[in-house]
């Protein structure tokens, strides 16, 4: 059975509420660099990266140090929002993040489905590079839990 590293992307330059697809700022890029230094000695593995960009500019330095190419995985990223303005965001988020499963809304379990099989496919060990809820989402499905959001990943933590 592969071993699955779970890594949440680096410090965005901007809120999810703020910017569709931010890259990473200056501490964001450290705290990638840190991140694929912990984990140098454990590669190379195969690189999966979610197609935003925080993501991908979180994965560089792994792909660098293992001489490796991040593939791009559509099914491992962020969380959908409804068609909303950019700025109501922040709010949704908020608000479903208290929830169970059980309450969210076909699209939503569509996605986890998506994130679950997506990870589910992989034959040998990977790190993953995801975000926030995402990870959420693998470790309620893991654990039986079935709240949305149950624990709080850091930038760059290795789940």
């Amino acid at each position: 059975m592969p071993t699955l590293y779970l890594v949440r992307h680096g410090r965005a330059a901007a809120a999810w509420d703020v910017d569709a697809d931010p890259g990473l700022d200056a501490l964001g890029r450290e705290q990638a660099r840190a991140a694929a230094q912990a984990l140098a000695a454990h590669g190379p593995m195969e690189l999966v990266t979610s197609p935003m960009a925080r993501t991908r500019e979180t994965a560089i330095p792994f792909g660098d140090a293992w001489r490796v190419e991040p593939r791009v995985e559509p099914r491992i990223s962020e969380i959908p929002s409804p068609a909303m303005a950019l700025a109501a965001r922040g709010a949704w988020l908020r608000e479903i993040a208290g929830r169970s499963w059980s309450e969210l809304d076909e699209p939503l379990w569509r996605w986890r489905n998506g994130v679950l099989a997506a990870l589910s496919a992989t034959t040998r060990d990977a790190v993953f590079v995801t975000h926030f809820m995402v990870i959420n989402a693998v470790l309620a499905e893991i654990t039986g839990d079935s709240r949305v959001v149950s624990f709080r990943p850091d930038y760059c933590s290795v789940t």
